[in-house]
């Protein structure tokens, strides 16, 4: 007997993305971004992707069954990201995965987008470790997460106490002159600058923070150091090294997520560390945590690229895994939550 079929509508951010998913297969990964409306205002106007939502939502379904080779009749639930997000683009999505539910008379499954970005690993390497590290770095996330079972156990190590990562990668791509989103530009000049030209400074990586803060993150003053070194160098006139300050600038970032990362998996005895969130398609990052994990015996697992970023196969993901541990399904009048913690892995 074949595993049901889950369709997952992600709608936290500014992609619109539909997934359809069969036990650990993905059958098909529909994405409608907004991210070129809102490149010239430097980051995410909330109320310009809840209206770029509402008219993707039809068409981008009707690309996920269409590739699928499915019909909506076909599925066996729905799911979809309740929290967290902005709240807006949050509610077109639940709002459409609600009348799907009622009106194909399927179950509804309400997740936490950040314990979709864990469960998506899954389609790709097979099902997770119990237990196993995540590292979940994005636009609005930076976390440390123990997940013993992504359906419901998720324990919070650690987060982002200001700026999260993929935030500072777009106000520095600023800075430097770079398009939005900054994360994959900067990667690229990186690639031509050296990481060891300016010594930007790692947060929370002191002694006396590290009593305090061992697996939490900072990135709030890396920025103010790359904003006063590139300002410094334009006051005299000098031309800005646009590689070497994103490599440098990529470098403390990546040194500080690997370090903890691997850290953390050591403390706990945990011997799978797992990247997740759009900044775990950043090449560095991903180099970077092999190279510490691999003498201490931890294995790295890292969905592609295209399954790092916020995406509909994700949530279908983590649906399908709700279905096949036969976890309750959600009321139909299960609200978005836009600052859902993650311990709460289903609304």
């Amino acid at each position: 007997m074949s595993s049901p079929l889950v369709l997952g509508i992600e709608t936290s951010c500014d992609e619109t993305g539909v997934g359809l998913v069969r036990g650990h297969e993905l059958l098909a990964d529909a994405v409608a971004s907004s991210v070129d409306e809102h490149a010239r205002f430097g980051g995410v106007v909330p109320e310009v992707a809840s209206r770029a939502h509402l008219e993707a939502m039809v068409p981008t379904v009707e690309r996920a069954c269409a590739t699928a080779g499915v019909r909506l009749d076909d599925v066996d639930a729905i799911a979809v990201t309740a929290g967290p997000g902005l709240a807006g683009a949050l509610l077109v999505g639940v709002a459409a995965a609600k009348s799907l539910a009622l009106g194909l008379g399927k179950p509804l499954y309400g997740v936490n987008h950040l314990a979709a970005h864990v469960a998506v690993d899954q389609l790709e390497h097979g099902a997770l470790p119990d237990p196993c590290l995540a590292l979940l770095v994005s636009g609005g996330h930076s976390s440390l997460l123990r997940v013993a079972d992504v359906t419901t156990s998720v324990e919070p190590l650690g987060s982002t106490i200001d700026d999260a990562a993929g935030e500072a990668f777009d106000k520095v791509a600023r800075l430097l002159g770079l398009p939005f989103p900054g994360g994959p530009h900067i990667d690229r000049a990186a690639r031509s600058g050296s990481s060891v030209a300016i010594d930007f400074p790692r947060g929370l990586s002191s002694r006396r923070d590290l009593e305090r803060h061992r697996f939490d993150f900072s990135f709030s003053g890396l920025k103010t150091a790359v904003a006063r070194w590139v300002q410094a160098r334009e006051d005299s006139g000098e031309p800005v090294p646009v590689a070497d300050v994103a490599a440098s600038f990529q470098e403390a970032v990546c040194d500080v997520l690997s370090r903890k990362a691997v850290d953390a998996a050591v403390s706990q005895g945990i011997d799978d560390v797992l990247l997740g969130g759009g900044v775990a398609a950043n090449s560095r990052l991903r180099v970077i945590t092999e190279e510490r994990a691999t003498p201490h015996g931890i294995r790295v697992r890292v969905p592609r690229p295209g399954l790092c970023t916020d995406n509909g196969a994700m949530v279908a993901a983590l649906g399908a895994e709700m279905v096949a541990r036969g976890r309750a399904p959600s009321a139909l009048d299960l609200p978005a939550d836009s600052s859902m913690p993650v311990q709460q892995v289903s609304a």
